[in-house]
């Protein structure tokens, strides 16, 4: 999926990149690259230790880190969904519960640990398995939902899904240089939120309470 095709006239990211979006569409395990190194995970709101572990390690080969860049773990997937669960996914709560409970029984049937600890091949052979099933799909939404929404939700943590697919950011208006085709528009690292005009109405949240930031975290 990654590594083999660089597109040089795009510059800062190779048509890998986009390739392994698209290919997240239609999930092609066998050629995904190793899943990134461990990131400090923030308090869990609504999923369990062991569920925030399996979610973890099949959101890293969903969308993993490569050479050209991080993925779903930089981009904090399993926290948007981990809070979401709580909020406005609260329906698909127990499909959660009783899908990564599924994963790992698989992978302890078949492999002889859970998955999380399994080596990046052995997870990619299970997921291809499960590939098509209802639950697999919800994982894969979700999981592209957290890389590339708006990080106001938990996800997209320091902008790196829109850098992954080099999206400038939101703009409530275009420049004369920003619709220049020999050049890309500067990047703005600002959430929808960050403009007036959406900061008087807020989304609902998995938890009431202060407003957060998450993207500025690191």
């Amino acid at each position: 999926m990654v590594g083999d095709t660089h597109d040089d006239a795009a510059g800062e990211r190779g048509l890998s990149r986009r390739e392994l979006i698209k290919r997240t569409v239609g999930f092609g395990a066998g050629a995904l690259v190793a899943g990134s190194a461990q990131i400090p995970r923030e308090p869990l709101e609504t999923l369990t230790t062991a569920e925030a572990a399996t979610l973890d390690a099949i959101a890293a080969r969903l969308i993993p880190t490569d050479e050209h860049g991080p993925g779903a773990i930089e981009a904090r997937a399993t926290r948007y969904i981990d809070r979401a669960l709580g909020g406005a996914l609260a329906g698909a709560r127990e499909a959660y519960r009783s899908g990564l409970a599924d994963v790992d029984a698989r992978a302890r049937a078949s492999k002889g640990a859970p998955f999380a600890q399994l080596p990046a091949a052995d997870q990619d052979a299970i997921l291809t398995e499960m590939e098509g099933t209802p639950f697999f799909s919800l994982v894969r939404t979700h999981t592209i939902q957290g890389t590339f929404g708006d990080p106001y939700y938990g996800g997209n943590a320091n902008f790196a899904g829109w850098d992954l697919i080099r999206y400038p950011g939101v703009r409530l208006a275009a420049t004369a240089d920003d619709q220049r085709m020999d050049s890309r528009p500067a990047r703005l690292r600002r959430s929808a939120y960050d403009h007036a005009m959406f900061a008087k109405r807020r989304p609902s949240r998995a938890r009431l309470g202060p407003i957060e930031e998450p993207w500025r975290s690191s």
